[in-house]
């Protein structure tokens, strides 16, 4: 490693993987021709698999969005923001290059550095899709956390996302901000949209682990967007914990609070992102992609539309039916409070 703890630059080895330079003989794995589908959530690939049949969704969004949208946001870009190349950043664009090459993505995306204090980035456009990483992002994470976010937008190109999540941010701006009585009208369909937009942020961490084959580099870059700050030392371990307390803990008004807090939401929480993550680890899902065990893009998608759907109603379900056993099991304390407080009362 380097004096900032990051990876040296990597070479390729003869069976396909990509070595270190000398930082103790590091391996990467390229994934030929890997399918969204090893990495994708199932409630986001539901979602937006019923996007993509209606008939003709996709070609009008694409016509419409290509004449009028995606020009000009290049070209604000373009003129607002400084793109990554050999000599401009030239650190990021070696990761970029890096995670396509890992992602096996032939199309190299243009990336741009946008001076912006929020802490984020995002991938935009429709048919030329690009990256824009926000200059706060730089300032907080390390090179390596910064390869971990590329390779999670990275994860949106291959997965189709980005037309869609493009559309939501331009009704959001358009129909909330500048018409917004039209967008009162529009708010069942915003949150529909939100909420497949969350589940689509849990499949991209899935891409990240993939792209930089670490997990606590991409939990940390997790951690430092919730609340890092230049020069803090923050301690992973911790934040881990903290995603289980919040995961785990609570009564009932907590639950409800957290399904309240995310309306209206683009991004789940930092601490439900890493306990997701975790879960999927856990699952052994990672490791059979690791040893080669995953999906093509030239095979045929062997996951049917219904077993998609299937899987993202059991995770609903699933998370409505710790609602209700919280909700039982309130009741039943209540009902033991009463009870004893009955019984002193008469005692008395």
């Amino acid at each position: 490693m380097d004096e900032s703890g990051n990876r040296n630059d990597e070479g390729r080895d003869e069976g396909g993987e990509l070595t270190s330079g000398g930082d103790g003989g590091f391996q990467r794995r390229i994934f030929t021709a890997i399918s969204p589908q090893a990495w994708e959530h199932p409630a986001d690939r539901a979602a937006l698999n019923a996007l993509r049949k209606v008939p003709g969704f996709d070609l009008a969004l694409r016509k419409v969005f290509g004449m009028f949208g995606e020009r000009a946001i290049r070209l604000a870009f373009k003129a607002n923001a400084v793109r990554v190349s050999e000599k401009q950043y030239p650190w990021i664009h070696e990761r970029t290059l890096r995670v396509c090459e890992v992602m096996d993505l032939k199309e190299i995306p243009e990336v741009y550095v946008s001076q912006t204090p929020m802490v984020n980035a995002g991938a935009v456009g429709m048919s030329d899709p690009f990256i824009v990483l926000n200059s706060s992002m730089l300032e907080v994470l390390d090179h390596d956390e910064v390869e971990a976010v590329l390779a999670h937008e990275v994860g949106h190109i291959l997965s189709g996302h980005v037309l869609y999540r493009t559309l939501l941010l331009l009704i959001m701006r358009l129909a909330l901000f500048r018409y917004p009585i039209a967008g009162l009208a529009l708010l069942p369909i915003l949150w529909a949209l939100l909420e497949w937009y969350r589940k689509s942020e849990l499949s991209s961490d899935r891409a990240a682990l993939l792209g930089v084959q670490d997990k606590d580099i991409v939990m940390s870059s997790l951690m430092k967007l919730a609340g890092g700050t230049r020069g803090e030392v923050l301690d992973l371990q911790e934040f881990i914990a903290q995603s289980e307390e919040y995961r785990e803990g609570g009564d009932l008004l907590d639950s409800v609070y957290k399904v309240l807090n995310m309306i209206g939401a683009t991004h789940p929480f930092s601490v439900v992102r890493v306990a997701q993550l975790r879960d999927w680890i856990d699952s052994g899902a990672y490791d059979r992609i690791m040893a080669g065990d995953y999906p093509r893009r030239t095979d045929a998608d062997t996951k049917p539309y219904r077993e998609d759907l299937a899987e993202a109603m059991k995770g609903y379900t699933d998370a409505a039916q710790e609602l209700f056993d919280e909700v039982d099991a309130t009741v039943d304390r209540l009902k033991t409070r009463v009870t004893e407080a009955w019984r002193r009362g008469r005692g008395s």
